[in-house]
């Protein structure tokens, strides 16, 4: 329950026996294409954020000194695959730094391999004071692990327990895993990313309901909108393209209100890529033809 407090992408998901802001509050996720902060001439968007916690959050409702850590997925995950703007990481890490405040990097989407880099976080050349790792570290073993700095993990014997903690199996998938991302897999999801965000933007300007691709190495989330100029989210549309993807052979998933994550396995190649891309065009093609579902 206390994970699922730190969601805010679905009501439906959030925890009922507590209130809230008992104990986490949530800030707007630094969003290029749909800011909801009003930024100062020349700033970039992901310092307005942090300018917005710095100042009407902790000036306001809750003193830095009471905040043990600020959570944060490096790219946003279930919220609709964003890429924050480049001053976000290192404006929060100041803030952090200043008060004295934990730097936590949610990496369970982003991480191992996954954007080109071993965490995404590190595309902005920050270091966080601890990570949140699952998923992808044994290739679909049940696996978590929690990475942080040896100050914050010398706790005394017994302090800290797990009942499914190194189990054996799951253990020897990571080392595989672990292995084959540093042998290979995570230079070819950087390149064969680019490759797929360069034929995206191709797909973008044939396709009007393309209203942003964005990402970094193989973890690529296209926007589907009913209008570019007012970005309204086209959430049927989205639903439509994925569900004939997969009639066709291709497996998506949509995050956020209207975008379809593209997250394949690390060792696809670009052989595979260009299949999945027109499998995919030719989905967008099919949907965009039932009109009720780009009316605006």
């Amino acid at each position: 329950m206390g994970a699922v407090t730190f969601s805010s992408s679905k009501t439906d998901i959030s925890p009922r026996l507590l209130p809230p802001d008992a104990w986490c509050n949530h800030v707007p996720y630094p969003d290029p294409y749909r800011p909801v902060i009003q930024s100062n001439p020349g700033e970039d968007y992901g310092e307005t954020v942090v300018r917005f916690i710095e100042e009407q959050l902790f000036g306001r409702s809750l003193p830095a000194d009471c905040v043990a850590g600020i959570l944060v997925e490096p790219i946003q995950g279930e919220g609709g695959y964003v890429v924050p703007t480049p001053g976000f990481f290192p404006a929060l890490r100041r803030l952090c730094d200043k008060h004295g405040i934990l730097l936590i990097a949610d990496e369970v989407q982003s991480g191992m391999g996954r954007t080109g880099k071993w965490w995404a976080i590190e595309h902005w050349d920050v270091e966080p004071d601890i990570i949140c790792i699952a998923k992808g570290i044994a290739s679909g073993m049940p696996l978590g692990v929690t990475l942080a700095r040896q100050h914050i993990m010398n706790w005394p014997k017994g302090a800290h327990g797990n009942t499914y903690g190194g189990n054996p199996i799951s253990c020897a998938a990571a080392l595989a895993t672990i292995e084959l991302v540093q042998d290979g897999y995570m230079q070819n999801a950087a390149e064969v990313g680019e490759y797929i965000l360069d034929a995206l933007e191709e797909i973008k300007v044939r396709h009007p309901s393309i209203g942003d691709v964005r990402g970094k190495g193989l973890m690529i989330g296209v926007e589907l909108v009913t209008d570019r100029n007012t970005r309204q989210p086209a959430e049927l549309l989205r639903n439509e393209i994925v569900t004939t993807a997969f009639q066709h052979g291709l497996i998506t998933l949509g995050c956020g209100k209207s975008t379809i994550r593209i997250a394949p396995p690390l060792c696809l190649d670009r052989s595979e890529a260009n299949e999945a891309l027109e499998i995919f065009e030719a989905a967008i093609m099919m949907s965009e033809a039932k009109e009720h579902l780009v009316a605006t």
